[in-house]
């Protein structure tokens, strides 16, 4: 057993949960972040029903939006895990610039790991601050060396704002205090411990309910939660992360078709209402105006956004799970918990 304890945010989260269980199992002392004691309950209920020993799990009340309980939460812990992001809904002000809130809580959680001595940080970014604001037309693909062009004006809001909350946190990092290392995931799929699910999963839902009678032509990279959840360990304890960011994807971008056909041919009659054919950009564009859903794909129609995590797997010995696999775990576990509308 480890003498050792980790501060993992957000207790209640989809990538959280994992992070407590591996460290959990690996033997470290955990103590994750919620925002309510009743959060805690359901937090400690979704953890244990996945397998993380009840003696090695403690909690804390504290929120990402303000300072209370900071100090506590981080007393006596040697490394924090920063995966939880506060992003509100509002993400956009009015003049048109974006909110400092996640920016604002990266640099909250890390004044308060330097403030009791910890040893390193490390912190969920995303691919949203690598790969946006280049020409639709590249083929290079994305790295570690890549960050989002944050100023240009085909950047969503939410985009910009994940990118400045992580220069901040690097910027923070160069004026001393604990090591920082950075995660930057891209759609995180697999297996889910609780019903909060995230928005890549919910593409995998989506499908197999039948909300789409066609895939659009979009693409996305994939890697599975487990995975995600091991490279932030590695990142906190080898020492070569130190100062590191490591991009998180299991392989290069698939389509929506790729996902809806692994379905089909892994998942048996449950992916009965899975779409198999594609639907055209033209008529998506066309029906954008009607179709909320049809809004949010309109952006990325078409673009294949290439990822390279050969950093994080050459550097820390990671070796995540195919695309695959993943988003058949993510399937297997939406029907096993009965997630799915019928």
């Amino acid at each position: 057993m480890s003498n050792e304890t980790v501060l993992v945010t957000g207790g209640t989260g989809f990538l959280a949960g994992h992070c407590v269980v591996q460290l959990a199992e690996a033997g470290y002392r955990v103590r994750f972040t919620v925002r309510s004691v009743d959060a805690a309950r359901q937090a400690h209920q979704t953890l244990e029903a996945a397998g993380a020993p009840t003696g090695a799990m403690e909690f804390a009340v504290a929120d990402l939006t303000a300072d209370a309980n900071w100090t506590e939460a981080v007393r006596d812990c040697d490394y924090v895990l920063a995966v939880a992001s506060a992003l509100p809904r509002r993400v956009l002000r009015t003049d048109g610039s974006v909110t400092d809130v996640p920016k604002d809580a990266a640099l909250r959680v890390l004044r308060a790991a330097g403030d009791a001595g910890v040893r390193r940080v490390v912190l969920t970014s995303s691919f949203a601050a690598i790969g946006y604001g280049y020409p639709r037309s590249r083929t290079e693909p994305f790295t570690e060396e890549n960050w989002t062009r944050h100023d240009s004006l085909s950047v969503p809001p939410y985009i910009r704002a994940r990118t400045l909350a992580e220069r901040a946190a690097w910027a923070r990092a160069e004026e001393g205090g604990p090591e920082l290392s950075v995660v930057n995931p891209v759609g995180i799929f697999g297996p889910v411990l609780g019903s909060r699910l995230p928005g890549s999963v919910g593409i995998v839902k989506a499908m197999l309910e039948g909300e789409l009678p066609r895939t659009p032509r979009l693409w996305t990279s994939v890697v599975d939660v487990r995975d995600v959840a091991d490279l932030h360990i590695r990142a906190m304890t080898r020492p070569e992360a130190a100062g590191e960011r490591f991009l998180a994807a299991s392989g290069d971008a698939v389509s929506y078709h790729h996902i809806a056909r692994t379905l089909r041919d892994r998942i048996g009659d449950r992916a009965a209402r899975v779409p198999a054919r594609d639907m055209s950009s033209a008529y998506v564009r066309a029906m954008a105006p009607f179709v909320p859903a049809f809004r949010q794909f309109r952006r990325n129609l078409d673009i294949v956004r290439h990822t390279d995590s050969s950093k994080a797997r050459g550097l820390l010995g990671w070796e995540p799970r195919p695309p695959e696999d993943a988003i058949t775990a993510t399937a297997r576990s939406l029907i096993d918990r009965d997630l799915l509308s019928r």
